[in-house]
């Protein structure tokens, strides 16, 4: 049996950026303290410098899970509206999810980012119980559809021209 998993290559990495900018929530995967996988959709979108990030609530279960224990996953990318949704693009992020303190000088920046991306958060982004998560990637697997698998590393998942 030959490798499924083709070698990276800038349509590649292409395809996996696009993801991640046109997505607006996406899957997040966490695991319990006693051990069981968790998956919920929460908010997507991408910090200044391109990393992802999303804007959760203190009191989701979620969020708790990943206060004990930052690793988690991240799918991304929605099946289109018609055909079999397992030709649809996807990519299957991997890192550790970092709170932003409220209190950071870098929250307000991030705020103001955030909501030209979502602007209905404006509703509740100044509630006290919520906050933003930053994921530093460790990996990405991205799907592109049937036969088009790839393995990318966080150089390949953020722009170049994205400022760190």
């Amino acid at each position: 049996m030959t490798n499924p998993i083709r070698p990276t290559d800038d349509a590649a990495r292409a395809l996996a950026q696009q993801l991640m900018r046109d997505a607006r929530s996406a899957a997040l995967g966490t695991v319990t303290s006693e051990g069981c996988p968790l998956v919920t959709r929460v908010a997507f979108g991408l910090s200044p410098a391109g990393h992802p990030i999303s804007l959760i609530s203190s009191l989701a279960q979620h969020s708790q899970i990943l206060r004990n224990n930052p690793a988690c996953s991240l799918l991304v990318g929605d099946p289109g509206p018609k055909g079999d949704p397992l030709t649809h693009p996807r990519i299957s992020l991997v890192g550790r999810a970092t709170f932003i303190d409220r209190q950071s000088p870098a929250h307000p920046h991030l705020a103001a980012h955030y909501l030209r991306s979502h602007p209905k958060a404006k509703l509740y982004i100044d509630f006290s119980d919520f906050s933003f998560v930053q994921f530093a990637l460790d990996l990405g697997y991205l799907n592109g559809g049937f036969g088009k698998a790839f393995h990318l590393n966080p150089a390949d998942l953020i722009p170049p021209s994205a400022p760190q």
